[in-house]
């Protein structure tokens, strides 16, 4: 297998990636920090392709391999959808069609506190940020964006909600598309 190496990322992303390719050598790095987003793993001083896809890039120096799968597996800082299932008296357990339900703390509101709850019915819609998402553990969610602020997360009122691969999920201007 041919490896790929560069010195920067720049070069490969929005290009076809397979596994075992070599996308970056940390050891020509200086005082560079990098997010590593699904599909990139490090091995020493090398970042490496774990599955085929495209590399992709967004700011600030985050960096995943985009790929259709059959299911969607949750990362940190993902925007997803979700329907809650179950509420209990500290966190509502959230549908986000990954392996396993995730949990949304009754305080992952902007103002949340133990007086101010919020009250979802079973089924609604909600539209939140993962938080963590570790493999073998349930992702944790959250309602606000990085700096606390509610911004567009929260239960949606109007509107349709229909299954779709993850790689139409992840189409630019996917809002535009006549269906």
């Amino acid at each position: 297998m041919e490896t790929k190496s560069t010195s920067s990322f720049t070069n490969l992303v929005d290009q076809s990636v397979c596994p075992g390719d070599v996308v970056l050598d940390l050891s020509k790095m200086i005082n560079q920090t990098i997010k590593l987003g699904g599909g990139l793993r490090q091995d020493c001083d090398a970042i490496s392709v774990m599955k085929a896809g495209r590399l992709r890039f967004s700011k600030p120096h985050k960096y995943w391999v985009e790929n259709s799968q059959k299911r969607y597996v949750p990362y940190a800082e993902d925007s997803v959808l979700g329907i809650v299932v179950d509420s209990r008296s500290d966190n509502f357990l959230v549908d986000i069609k990954g392996p396993t339900l995730a949990f949304l703390p009754v305080l992952a509101f902007e103002g949340g506190t133990r007086r101010n709850i919020p009250r979802f019915e079973i089924g609604t819609l909600i539209y939140v940020r993962v938080i963590k998402a570790n493999p073998g553990m349930n992702p944790e969610l959250s309602c606000t964006d990085a700096s606390g602020k509610a911004a567009e997360f929260g239960a949606l009122k109007d509107g349709y909600m229909f299954e779709c691969t993850t790689g139409f999920s992840v189409l630019p201007h996917v809002q535009y598309l006549m269906l």
